[in-house]
């Protein structure tokens, strides 16, 4: 086994897999190997796939979707930005934590977004994406630049945007956002203290 292998491109290539395996590429007609793929796994909190059919959702005890709402996309254009994100951001969060507490970062700021964007939206409202834990990732590079000293203005001015973009394109899940953003911050604010002790 490789130890020098990134944990940062590893989830972008199993997330990218798992989109073509749903979705195809559908500008070079090839279909999708599981075209339900995606309905297993995106997040929401309880609803019902055909009128009178059997309850799904976290609700209803399917609580990996609060994690493998990450490996789901809207389309290919939401999966190549929060990749590109995700790359750029986790690249040097991964290089500095170690991979181990990179991982608790990841998974910790996934959840709380998952979290907070399952039980206060609405019931049936459908979740998909990884920007909930690549915002986490946002609010640990923002704790971790602060105890380091760096100067913020550019990271403050893409969090700014980002979080501008967040609230101002309609089907946009804030919840998931907002929750992310604070799980990671609140996670790097204890690794950083453990990295000191």
């Amino acid at each position: 086994m490789n130890a020098k292998r990134s944990i940062t491109t590893s989830f972008i290539a199993v997330i990218s897999g798992v989109f073509f395996l749903a979705n195809g590429i559908s500008y070079l007609n090839i279909a999708p190997i599981y075209p339900h793929l995606q309905e297993q796994l995106e997040l929401f909190r309880e609803a019902s796939y055909t009128l009178g059919g059997p309850v799904h959702g976290v609700a209803a005890g399917e609580y990996w979707r609060l994690f493998t709402v990450a490996l789901t996309h809207a389309n290919l254009i939401h999966l190549l930005l929060n990749m590109l994100a995700f790359y750029q951001i986790g690249t040097p969060l991964e290089n500095f934590f170690g991979k181990a507490k990179y991982l608790a970062l990841f998974f910790i700021s996934l959840l709380s977004a998952s979290l907070l964007s399952v039980y206060s939206g609405t019931a049936n409202s459908v979740a998909v994406g990884a920007s909930g834990a690549i915002y986490g990732l946002f609010g640990a590079m923002l704790v971790v630049g602060k105890r380091l000293g760096a100067d913020l203005k550019n990271m403050l001015l893409i969090i700014g945007l980002n979080f501008a973009a967040t609230f101002s394109i309609p089907g946009i899940d804030w919840r998931a956002h907002v929750g992310g953003f604070i799980g990671g911050a609140v996670v790097a604010y204890f690794l950083m203290f453990s990295k000191r002790t």
